[in-house]
């Protein structure tokens, strides 16, 4: 992995970066010997090098057997329960994958992340008939999205298969010892995983709940844990500022922010990335928007978007800056073709890979963008594979941490998202809320 800030630095007073990454060093260290805030869920900061061999067995061996037994699998959770295993599977699979005539494993889809009736619907409609299964993944085993999904898919696969043989297909992905999923799990005997009593949500792509989807749909979770174990290395509290990119690209966006620069949008020029913005958006929203502080985390797929956002990117307001992803060398090759009659103009293109004409999109994108006021902050990896994907999850998790005590938060709480639950409850009248429904009742009315 590769990480230049030149073309942000630039944009704020050398003395100021300065300072922040002078400061970046006591904000490692507090992530790694665990006295800074939220520090009950820090386990993620050493997880990679925990990670046995006896447990990644374990992962793939239940993972092969629901391949063996399932057409589908569906994976219930909502936030961070899903879109860290959403983004890989993505990223590593064809993009036509569900399309594909011959498939050596699953297909994997996602539920209990909306309340979308029409989306329940269409889902279940794709399971009748068809051999699926279900990985639940829920701390408490409440969570109203993924509880509700989980309850109709149950009855579904009880209904289709009985309940001997659903009990093989369902796993749980819970806590070690109590809440509603972790009962039902020992009632029916459902194999379970534990989620971390000290790892967040967003931040648990390495645990079950990322790894056990992860290598459902079929993909080297030991070469993601490798590259996560080489990126601990790499930005850890002795490695200093200078080499270490966390530290760095944690710098730029609390100097840029300073400074005025309130949006950072995630760019991506590779199709197969669209989920990893969205799991990066959660991961850096919901870590630092609290206290009223916080960069607001938007992204766009290029150069898909700049037939629709480039506009306002390049001439709107000049509160934003990029945060550009690249992808070295593409998994296939393509060449354009010459035409006789060349009458879209593309001959001066024959012969050429596709992916150069996308390479220098981004270069003139980004050049652009910069001289249009709007730093730009660039990080390549060599390939979209495991172990660069690895890489990407564990960079991005540190430099959140350090980040995160850098704007003064705690990087791993998230009171906020309480509040549309409790109003959510109280118009439902679910038992317990009967005084807040008597009031947001009143309210409306």
């Amino acid at each position: 992995m590769k990480l230049c800030i030149q073309h942000a630095a630039s944009f704020v007073p050398a003395g100021s970066l300065k300072a922040i990454a002078a400061q970046t060093a006591a904000c490692n260290e507090l992530l790694e010997n665990g006295r800074g805030a939220g520090n009950d869920y820090i386990g993620w900061v050493t997880l990679p090098a925990e990670i046995d061999d006896a447990f990644l067995a374990d992962v793939e061996a239940t993972a092969k057997a629901l391949r063996e037994s399932c057409e589908i699998v569906v994976v219930a959770g909502i936030g961070g329960s899903y879109l860290g295993a959403r983004a890989v599977n993505e990223a590593l699979a064809s993009s036509f994958d569900a399309y594909m005539p011959e498939r050596k494993n699953p297909i994997v889809v996602y539920a209990g992340n909306n309340i979308g009736e029409d989306y329940l619907a269409d889902l279940m409609a794709l399971l009748k008939g068809r051999k699926f299964g279900i990985i639940n993944i829920s701390k408490s085993g409440t969570t109203t999205e993924t509880a509700l999904a989980f309850r109709l898919l149950k009855t579904m696969l009880e209904k289709q298969v009985g309940k001997d043989e659903a009990r093989k297909r369902i796993v749980a992905v819970t806590d070690k010892a109590k809440g509603a999923l972790r009962s039902l799990a020992t009632k029916e005997g459902y194999k379970t995983y534990v989620i971390p009593d000290n790892v967040g949500g967003r931040f648990s792509v390495l645990t079950p709940v990322g790894l056990l989807p992860i290598a459902v749909a079929g993909w080297d979770i030991r070469a993601i844990v490798k590259g996560a174990q080489d990126m601990q290395k790499a930005t850890a509290a002795a490695v200093p500022y200078e080499k270490n990119p966390a530290a760095q690209y944690a710098a730029i966006r609390n100097a840029l922010l300073q400074y005025g620069k309130t949006t950072e949008i995630f760019v991506n020029f590779n199709p197969r990335l669209h989920y990893f913005a969205e799991w990066w958006k959660q991961l850096y929203g919901e870590s630092e928007g609290k206290d009223h502080k916080g960069l607001f985390t938007a992204s766009v797929d290029f150069t898909t978007d700049l037939h629709s956002m480039g506009q306002w990117i390049q001439e709107g307001q000049r509160n934003i800056f990029e945060t550009v992803i690249s992808i070295d060398n593409p998994e296939q090759e393509v060449r354009i073709p010459s035409d006789s009659e060349n009458l879209d103009g593309l001959n001066f293109l024959a012969g050429k890979r596709v992916d150069e004409v996308n390479k220098m999109a981004e270069l003139g994108t980004r050049l652009a963008h910069v001289d249009g006021g709007v730093p730009n902050v660039h990080l390549s990896f060599e390939r979209l594979d495991e172990y660069n994907i690895g890489q990407f999850i564990y960079f991005f998790e540190r430099a959140c941490g350090i980040s995160g005590y850098l704007l003064g938060v705690n990087p791993f709480n998230q009171p906020g998202v309480e509040a549309y639950k409790k109003n959510m409850f109280a118009l439902l009248d679910k038992p317990g809320y009967e005084e807040e429904s008597k009031a947001i009742k009143a309210r409306l009315a």
